[in-house]
């Protein structure tokens, strides 16, 4: 018997299945969009958040570098700056610098600074001295160069001392340096001899500058007022500008402190001989006048001259050794003796600003140790330099004398207060 194994092929067997195989596909097709349509609305829907750019790329490191120093003995603008510019160049800086101050002019132990920016050349500074720099710029097209002041920070401070035995040793001893003491020296020469007149129990004040640089102490400034008190009598020195004329100190009625002569042609000494018609010289062993005054101190201390003068002898002997004569007007001349080494340019004929260093102390000619032999003379016939009284410079102006003492009152008030040597207030310097 044969069996038939097909499936039945009548049409309500197939109507029967295609409805469920529709509804599955259907279903399936359903749940795609239910899942799909949200993800594609959401891409279509701008974005309420803040755009972020990307980092851009980091810029490459500069590098600034500064080399500080001190000039060498035999140093050379080719050794100093020679790694940097080639000597081309540093012909034409030295042709630039003539007429702003000669490269030949560097000096041993000066301090200098080169600032390099990723190792090319920017700049050179060099301190001619304690008030100017001179200074080299490269702007990346040429070189320059100027001179310039030094920028310091200031602050006013007073300061009191008591000397008991000079006023080196009364200024060192409150903890400053001899730098002030030579100032104050050099304000009072004209009214006090600081080797001759000086006594224990001396007082001074004074109210000082103190420098900074680059938050550092940095030395002195000006010494707006001072005052010293000598045997009794207390001498006032303020710091003025009158007009056009330069700086100066007045006391306090107006009167320049400077004379025509410095009471002494050293700052610091001794006297190892007196003014004398009658002495008996040590090498000689004769007695013989001695109208001088010898100074002792140190070989290469320098020599002042007294006053504005005229050179109108320089030279060497057997007796005198080195030796300058200075002639002052048509009255005065002094001379300067047994000197080690003149000044540089001193010669016959030139003339010296009071003040000015002329030489310095030896022990040449018919000399027992180093000293300066000092003599002045008045119409030709010695006199002695510590009697000497001559009038003063001139006086503050009439027309400014209301502004000189408006500018001086704070400064004498300070000056009248106690000074705290150890805190050192600093506060604002007073115009000038």
């Amino acid at each position: 018997m044969q069996r038939d194994f097909n499936p039945p092929t009548s049409s309500s067997a197939t109507k029967t299945k295609r409805p469920r195989h529709l509804l599955i596909y259907a279903v399936c097709c359903l749940v795609l969009c239910v899942v799909a349509l949200p993800l594609f609305f959401r891409d279509l829907t701008p974005s309420t958040e803040a755009y972020t750019p990307p980092a851009p790329p980091a810029l490459p490191e500069i590098r600034h570098e500064q080399l500080h120093g001190i000039i060498d003995s035999g140093a050379t603008m080719s050794a100093l700056l020679g790694k940097w510019l080639t000597p081309l160049q540093i012909t034409e800086l030295a042709a630039m610098s003539r007429p702003v101050f000669p490269l030949s002019r560097i000096a041993t132990g000066q301090p200098y600074t080169i600032a390099l920016t990723d190792d090319r050349f920017d700049r050179f500074e060099y301190d001619i001295d304690s008030e100017e720099q001179f200074i080299i710029s490269n702007d990346g097209n040429a070189l320059s160069v100027k001179r310039t002041p030094i920028a310091y920070e200031t602050r006013t401070e007073l300061v009191e001392g008591t000397i008991q035995s000079s006023l080196f040793e009364a200024v060192t001893n409150i903890g400053e340096s001899a730098e002030l003491a030579m100032n104050l020296a050099d304000i009072f020469a004209w009214d006090i001899d600081f080797i001759l007149d000086i006594r224990s129990g001396d007082e001074f004040k004074a109210l000082v500058e103190r420098r900074f640089r680059d938050e550092k102490p940095a030395g002195y400034g000006r010494i707006l007022g001072a005052t010293f008190t000598n045997q009794g009598q207390t001498y006032r020195a303020f710091l003025f500008k009158d007009g056009d004329r330069s700086a100066s100190y007045y006391d306090e009625q107006g009167e320049s402190v400077r004379k025509m002569f410095l009471k002494a042609p050293l700052s610091f000494s001794h006297i190892s001989s007196g003014f004398t018609m009658k002495r008996f010289h040590p090498i000689t062993k004769t007695w013989k006048s001695h109208p001088a005054i010898d100074y002792a101190a140190p070989t290469g201390t320098p020599i002042k001259a007294v006053g504005d003068g005229t050179i109108i002898k320089i030279g060497k002997d057997n007796n005198n050794g080195r030796h300058i004569k200075l002639r002052h007007n048509g009255t005065y001349q002094t001379l300067y003796l047994h000197m080690n080494a003149f000044a540089r340019g001193m010669s016959q004929g030139k003339k010296v600003s009071q003040g000015q260093v002329i030489g310095y102390v030896g022990s040449t000619g018919l000399a027992t140790g180093p000293h300066l032999c000092f003599r002045m003379y008045k119409n030709g016939s010695p006199v002695n330099p510590a009697m000497v009284r001559t009038r003063s410079a001139e006086p503050v102006s009439a027309a400014l004398r209301p502004q000189f003492l408006a500018a001086i009152e704070p400064i004498a008030n300070r000056l009248e207060s106690p000074a705290l040597i150890a805190q050192h207030t600093p506060s604002e310097s007073p115009r000038q």
